[in-house]
């Protein structure tokens, strides 16, 4: 069951509505000035004003202790009223600490006015009275179950403090470690001007995008994305990335190459696992492009006279099943042609009304760019979809962006 602390009060609502939630919100006193007040109890006790509400004929105002509990609420009550005659009683109000004699020292430094230093009484443990600016007594008490049971709860947060501080900084190698497994250099290719970039929404996550070397002048552009997110999308990232990387070097046709893939992706991850993928090989002589979809994004080829063409699927994703086979389809470049492969933290992203940035802004965006280098195109389509969703990134946005020469 879900809980979460009560802003004011530092109550623990119940969540599952087996019974209604009940709490301590508040215990009201009255004081002749609020503002007189509140600088005695924030300054002096070191409590926080949580509220402070004005209203015709009155105010009221709320503090809260430094560790939670009950608000302490003030009011001001005219002269006139029964409230008023009951400013500086006793107000029966008991505050509770680990350490009597310490916050004692502390208080009177800060100078607290108490009755009395503090006493053991008959019944057990140890307290001392004091008095606010108003004359209104309260109660300083503590024992030693009370200290026994903050003492736990602190060695708790300690462990909880330090276990999220290692997870934190384990996330981070994982993020510098993921980070390394993108390509570091492109091939260098005479007719082709590319360039791929990978912004995780999470420290690490589940996009992947390559560039593989391949025999006979080739290269591959790899876009993917695999299903889930956060660590486990990325562990599933780093084994289809081996798999590729391991087998480009002995499959000379695209279609073994991806079956291959599949093999290892099917046999070594859990049956629900799956990437969708785009393989595109690129042969620098002849600037032909031979492609398989794998149940990715359509790419974008936006030709130099500003017709586009949809590379839509050509087979299904990697991993979800044994027999598989694909289709490869095939497109030649010429000198202005556009190249755009992305995943769907592009096309996906959404603003504050829950509209998608969608694929009819992304062309746009990339009719706009088209005579801005590959390197220059990226940059602004990341641009415009962040601007987009100015609010926070809620998926990772990757793209390859290809320019033939």
């Amino acid at each position: 069951m879900a809980h979460t602390h009560n802003w004011l009060t530092g109550s623990i609502p119940q969540l599952d509505r087996k019974s209604p939630h009940l709490s301590l919100h508040h215990i009201t006193i009255f004081v002749r000035d609020n503002d007189r007040s509140i600088k005695f109890y924030v300054d002096q006790l070191g409590f926080t004003l949580v509220a402070d509400v004005r209203f015709p004929g009155g105010r009221w105002t709320a503090l809260a202790p430094p560790y939670g509990g009950p608000a302490l609420a003030m009011v001001t009550p005219p002269e006139d009223s029964k409230e008023y005659k009951l400013i500086g009683q006793t107000t029966r109000i008991v505050f509770v600490t680990d350490d009597v004699h310490a916050k004692y020292a502390e208080w009177c430094q800060r100078g607290v006015h108490f009755h009395h230093p503090p006493i053991v009484p008959s019944w057990g443990g140890i307290y001392t009275t004091f008095e606010d600016v108003d004359g209104n007594s309260f109660a300083l008490a503590g024992r030693d179950e009370l200290t026994q049971e903050i003492e736990a709860q602190r060695q708790l947060a300690s462990q909880k403090q330090e276990s999220e501080r290692r997870a934190a900084q384990e996330l981070e190698i994982a993020k510098q470690v993921q980070a390394r497994l993108f390509p570091q250099n492109a091939p260098s290719l005479k007719s082709l001007d590319y360039v791929g970039v990978c912004i995780q929404a999470r420290k690490v996550g589940g996009d992947y995008y390559d560039f593989l070397h391949l025999p006979r002048e080739r290269v591959g552009l790899v876009i993917g994305d695999i299903s889930g997110k956060g660590m486990a999308a990325a562990l599933l990232m780093v084994n289809l990335q081996a798999s590729l990387r391991s087998q480009c070097a002995a499959a000379n046709e695209p279609q073994r190459l991806l079956r291959s893939v599949n093999d290892l992706f099917y046999a070594n991850t859990a049956d629900s696992s799956y990437s969708s993928l785009f393989f595109a090989e690129y042969d620098d002589k002849s600037q032909r492009l031979r492609y398989a979809n794998c149940g990715h994004l359509p790419g974008l080829l936006l030709r130099s006279d500003s017709s586009l063409e949809a590379l839509d699927s050509t087979c299904t994703v990697l991993g979800l099943f044994q027999d598989w086979d694909c289709y490869m389809g095939e497109r030649r470049l010429y000198s202005g042609d556009t190249l755009v492969l992305y995943t769907d933290g592009v096309t996906e992203s959404f603003n504050d009304a829950g509209e998608e940035f969608g694929e009819d802004r992304l062309i746009e965006a990339v009719e706009r760019g088209k005579d801005l280098s590959s390197q220059e195109l990226a940059a602004s389509l990341i641009e415009e979809v962040q601007q987009h969703s100015p609010n926070g990134q809620h998926d990772d946005i990757t793209l390859i962006v290809a320019k033939c020469r």
